[in-house]
């Protein structure tokens, strides 16, 4: 299968673009490069809803939203995509196509798609399939259940990786590889003798007995019928039951997985406690010498401030001289007695302005209630004191702040680690929720035990109801073989019964081989990939492991592992299905396959540069056809590493935010 072009008409922001497709074999890479939100996306889905009608869109509406503003009420707008691709040597043409109406509302409706498929002759005839081929015919050529091996993005990619390694999507895997790898034919034909089915060749045979000859030939075919009812039931149930227990054994890992993640949650809720523990003790420890800081503030702030002026007035009064200028004993009230009598005691007049009488009068100054060089000399020895012993407040009062600021940062600490564990806890009771998981496993337990134990008895009833039936099928056929027209019957469905074995045995050998060569091929892929002592198993139902070597056990992978792993997946599939191809030399095979195109939407933003190395080199010698929507950040590395096996370039020109148009 060959990607020709897509042409995209009113679909989203792309009015009319289209993009062509490298078809060269060499040079075999298409690469569409585009910042985020130019479109990428949209082109990529363009292809599922061309092909099966649907899209990932949030917004259903498809219409370009500038054509569908500028539409008038009572006219319409079509939303087109036309596909053009080579598949089994046939040249398709698949449209696919939406009308869209606005109402006299001012609202826009629309009908339901159309899909129309044309095919071009040997003759170069196009010729269009009736309506009701159409969907058949895209299924024929890739149906949807595979169309996500072939169309896939990053994000799909590390999804389909977990899904692989749980097991989950093994079903589906295994019929996704032997759809792919050719070998419905045989499961066709083997579907078409299966011997269970009244519906098949041996079953319809069972139905053709002729009991004329003897009636305990119909008895036994009765029998042989109501025994195989009954096997079929207990297989149906045996199935059924492999499910089950497969479905709970896979929920009691999810279940141990979540405990595991809850047990660490009670770790952290331990730490949690322990650090409301130091926050709490943090707080009263701020507390304290936020209280001893005032403490020592309001004891020896007063002295820290009267410092400086107590140094001052030391300054000033060691300059003056006190010496002699004080009478001993002498009171200032005596003075003032003499001056208003007017005579000092030695006699002498005090008239008021002369020297004597100021002389007198200056006495006053030196004569408080105590004497002046006695009151100096006592507040001189008080303030040497008081400057001798001061402690030193502002170290003391900036140490303290230093402390308070630690304890600050310290407390800050402690409530963001509390926030950070709260956020991983995400609230709720840890303890109940182990509790209820806890008991939903020893649920699972039990239906595990009750299971396997369904399944013993079933085993048992299974054998001896096949014991009957091969024995009421051996006294038929010693019936059967006296009567000409029940001996052919015998005869004839020996013969399907050795055709339906042998095409039993042909595919299971046929499978085998093709699993253990796809096993061979992904290795060989993810290697490449991801070097490295890790390989990969594949075993009978498709579930993948991952192990390094020379070591007996699964590996835990990281997400670039598990990435590496699916894409080696895919890949080695679309390897795989391209070898297969039928040759001219080889065109008896049984075992036929289609190859087909990878179109991937930004695969390599999941990667490092050194494995967008090796993804690039391997992509264009794996596929047939590589179609790569890349982000314009990537795109230079993805060019560089590509190289020659680059066919088409096309880039997106962003115009606004709803058009977008092909460079």
């Amino acid at each position: 299968m060959l990607l020709q072009s897509i042409k995209l008409e009113n679909f989203r922001q792309f009015k009319n673009e289209q993009i062509d497709f490298s078809t060269d074999w060499e040079r075999n890479v298409t690469i569409i490069i585009g910042e985020n939100g130019t479109g990428k996306t949209t082109f990529a889905q363009a292809f599922f809803w061309c092909l099966y009608g649907e899209t990932d869109f949030t917004d259903k509406s498809l219409l370009n939203k500038l054509v569908g503003t500028d539409l008038l009420p009572n006219q319409e707008a079509v939303v087109k995509v036309i596909l053009r691709l080579n598949h089994g040597r046939t040249d398709y043409t698949i449209t696919r196509e939406q009308v869209y109406k606005k109402s006299y509302k001012n609202t826009l409706t629309s009908n339901n798609t159309v899909l129309n498929v044309a095919y071009r002759q040997e003759d170069g005839q196009l010729v269009y399939l009736k309506p009701l081929l159409c969907e058949a015919e895209v299924k024929k050529i890739l149906p949807r259940e595979l169309s996500k091996y072939f169309f896939f993005d990053g994000e799909r990619i590390e999804k389909m990786s977990k899904e692989v390694q749980s097991g989950r999507k093994s079903s589906e895997f295994a019929e996704a590889v032997k759809g792919l790898l050719g070998l419905n034919s045989i499961i066709s034909a083997i579907n078409h003798l299966n011997p269970r089915s009244k519906y098949g060749v041996i079953g319809s045979y069972e139905e053709s007995y002729d009991s004329k000859s003897d009636t305990n030939i119909q008895r036994y075919t009765k029998e042989i019928a109501d025994f195989q009812v009954q096997i079929d039931d207990i297989q149906s149930r045996l199935d059924e039951i492999d499910d089950e227990i497969a479905k709970a054994t896979t929920r009691k890992e999810d279940l141990s997985e979540k405990i595991k993640q809850y047990a660490e949650g009670e770790r952290l809720q331990t730490e949690k406690e322990k650090l409301i523990g130091k926050l709490n003790a943090a707080k009263r420890s701020k507390a304290t010498a936020t209280s001893t800081l005032l403490k020592d503030f309001n004891s020896n702030m007063p002295a820290f401030f009267a410092k400086s002026t107590i140094k001052g007035a030391l300054e000033v009064l060691s300059k003056e001289d006190f010496l002699g200028k004080d009478i001993p004993e002498m009171h200032s009230k005596t003075i003032e007695y003499l001056l208003s009598r007017g005579t000092c005691i030695c006699g002498t007049h005090l008239d008021e302005g002369s020297v004597p009488y100021n002389k007198v009068k200056e006495l006053i100054e030196y004569l408080p209630p105590q004497s002046i060089g006695v009151s100096v000399g006592q507040f001189v020895k008080d303030s040497r004191i008081r400057v001798k012993d001061d402690v030193d407040v502002l170290t003391n009062l900036q140490q303290m702040c230093a402390l308070l600021s630690e304890q600050d940062d310290n407390i800050l600490e402690l409530i963001d680690d509390i926030k950070a564990i709260e956020s991983k806890l995400g609230g709720g009771d840890i303890h109940s929720k182990v509790k209820a998981l806890f008991q939903e496993q020893q649920l699972c337990d039990k239906a595990i035990r009750d299971l396997t134990n369904e399944m013993k008895n079933k085993n048992e009833q299974l054998g001896a109801l096949k014991t009957k039936r091969e024995r009421r099928i051996t006294e038929r056929a010693e019936l059967s073989l006296r009567d000409d027209a029940n001996k052919k019957i015998e005869i004839y469905k020996a013969y399907a019964q050795s055709i339906y074995d042998d095409l039993i045995t042909i595919y299971q050998k046929s499978e085998t081989v093709i699993r253990i060569k796809l096993q061979e091929t992904i290795n060989e892929i993810f290697k490449s990939i991801y070097a490295g002592s890790m390989s990969l198993s594949i075993d009978e139902k498709y579930n993948i492991s991952v192990y390094v070597d020379d070591y007996d056990g699964d590996v835990e992978t990281s997400t670039a592992q598990s990435i590496s792993v699916i894409f080696a997946f895919i890949t080695g599939i679309i390897k795989l299905a391209r070898d297969n191809q039928v040759s001219e030399d080889n065109d008896k095979s049984m075992l036929t396959s289609e190859p087909y195109p990878l179109v991937m939407d930004a695969p390599l933003s999941t990667f490092d540069k050194r494995r967008i190395k090796t993804v690039c080199e391997a992509l264009p010698r794996i596929a047939e056809q590589v179609i790569i929507f890349i982000k314009d950040t990537d795109g230079d590395l993805a060019e560089e590493n590509l190289g020659v096996k680059v066919g088409c370039r096309h880039r997106f020109d962003k115009l606004n935010e709803f058009e977008t148009k092909l460079m």
